[in-house]
């Protein structure tokens, strides 16, 4: 898929772990979980908000367009 999640390295730039910041936004860390693995099919504005302001990021640091080749 050409849309590659980076929540991952911004966590660890951030030195937060999955539990802290699925509690601090307010969803499970299960639903987190998938987001992070890039297996999830569709992202809401009010996630990627929340997401983007507890990390102090912009939505282009945690999701990138890569085309397939």
């Amino acid at each position: 898929m050409p849309i590659i999640v980076n929540l991952d390295v911004m966590m660890a730039k951030r030195k937060i772990s999955l539990g802290e910041l699925a509690e601090k936004i307010d969803l499970t860390p299960a639903n987190l979980s998938i987001l992070k693995t890039g297996k999830a099919k569709a992202v809401r504005f009010s996630t990627l908000e929340a997401i983007c302001k507890e990390l102090n990021c912009q939505p282009g640091d945690i999701l990138e367009y890569r085309p397939e080749e």
